[in-house]
């Protein structure tokens, strides 16, 4: 008798999740067909924002709040090359900018522009001590103050920190998310990729001149193919009827997506320079007539790191703080990968605040 009830109770659980996995596959394959309304809608950065200086490609966007700022010290993002900087302001829930206008801080991003053939020979002391010397100038004289704040991410930490070491008298504080700094280590695959052994830079350089956008997508692809090409589809079909999941999900790819070339004289020095000479943590990377010497800086240090980054090992990042002058310091190893130490919803609700008040605390 029990087993009959058993077995009934079994077929009836059966049915049920037959019937409501047949009405969730409905809803998936029924919402297919908005997908592409979906992808049109996306947007790129939801923080309103005004443009407050040009140069060249380059443009600096202000970000504004509901009020004047609470801070008179410009806070001022610094994004990487390789990628369009709107990851910063992804959207509603997911936005590092929005979190420091609401804070009360003078909020700037650079955006750097997508490099042609004429700017393939601009070298990384051009966009250190050209494009982001003047930005910080700029800033300065539209502010009165003495010293700007300085976020980098991923590329543009890396050169945040090489300006900081060349220009400290400029610089208040400093924080960093990803950022490559030492590169002896071999846990990363691009430092394979480009072992002189089997990379020479120079020929690649002097053949293709700026870097393809596609070769760096496809680079950044390869890092984790099964994870890129394989699971997120089957993870995106299996969610199509969860509108969140879906929004959240075309604005990602969007981005992802999205990238742009790099010019070939900075790609040339980053692959030599740092990734095959790891000169930066030897404080012997040339920058135009300067030597960049981490030990120069001293200024408060705020050092946020992803321990699943494929791109950017903490042990590519976790060195700095051994490295620099500075005598407040402090670093964050987040439990989430490259891209989710920006936006993921748990980075959003319990990393973000604290960083943000790292910076309320040493800010005026």
């Amino acid at each position: 008798m029990d087993e009959k009830i058993s077995n009934r109770v079994d077929w009836e659980a059966w049915q049920t999740s037959f019937i409501n996995e047949t009405f969730t596959n409905l809803r998936r394959f029924t919402s297919l067909p908005f997908l592409p309304d979906k992808m049109e809608r996306v947007r790129k950065g939801v923080t309103p924002r005004e443009v407050v200086y040009e140069e060249d490609r380059l443009k600096v966007y202000r970000y504004l709040g509901e009020g004047e700022p609470r801070f008179k010290t410009p806070l001022c993002f610094v994004f990487a090359l390789v990628n369009r900087p709107y990851i910063m302001d992804l959207k509603e829930g997911r936005s590092i900018i929005a979190n420091y206008v609401k804070a009360g801080f003078d909020t700037y991003l650079i955006d750097w522009g997508t490099p042609t053939r004429a700017e393939r020979f601009l070298t990384t002391n051009d966009y250190v001590n050209g494009y982001l010397l003047n930005v910080v100038e700029h800033l300065r004289e539209r502010t009165g103050t003495e010293k700007v704040n300085l976020l980098g991410y991923c590329m543009g930490g890396t050169l945040s920190t090489m300006f900081t070491a060349i220009h400290q008298d400029l610089v208040k504080n400093l924080v960093l998310l990803a950022t490559g700094i030492d590169y002896s280590t071999q846990e990363g695959l691009l430092n394979l990729w480009t072992d002189p052994r089997y990379f020479d830079v120079d020929k690649f350089v002097d053949t293709v001149g700026n870097i393809p956008a596609e070769f760096l997508q496809a680079a950044f692809l390869m890092l984790k193919p099964i994870a890129n090409l394989i699971e997120k589809p089957i993870n995106l079909m299996e969610n199509l009827h969860r509108d969140e999941f879906v929004d959240d999900y075309l604005a990602m790819e969007t981005w992802l997506n999205d990238n742009i070339p790099v010019p070939g004289e900075v790609y040339r020095e980053f692959a030599k320079y740092l990734f095959q000479q790891n000169l930066l943590t030897k404080n012997r990377m040339p920058l135009g007539r300067h030597m960049v010497d981490l030990r120069k800086i001293t200024c408060p240090l705020l050092n946020l790191m992803a321990r699943k980054d494929d791109l950017v090992p903490c042990s590519q990042t976790e060195p700095l703080n051994d490295l620099v002058g500075s005598s407040d310091k402090e670093k964050i190893i987040w439990p989430a990968g490259h891209i989710g130490l920006a936006v993921s919803g748990r980075a959003q609700k319990e990393l973000w605040p604290r960083a943000v008040e790292w910076l309320v605390q040493r800010t005026e």
